[in-house]
């Protein structure tokens, strides 16, 4: 269970369909969809 803060709902949420990646920098990060409105979130650290 990966948790982001979603700009849109103004909120933590669960992230849908996670993701880890690399960042550029070599740091990881998760990405997926916020449950509830579809947008798109992002979670540096692994």
């Amino acid at each position: 269970m990966v948790e982001a803060y979603c700009v849109k709902c103004r909120a933590k949420r669960e992230i849908q369909n996670p993701q880890r990646i690399t960042m550029k920098n070599g740091k990881p990060a998760t990405k997926g969809t916020c449950p509830v409105c579809g947008t798109a979130v992002f979670r540096i650290g692994g």
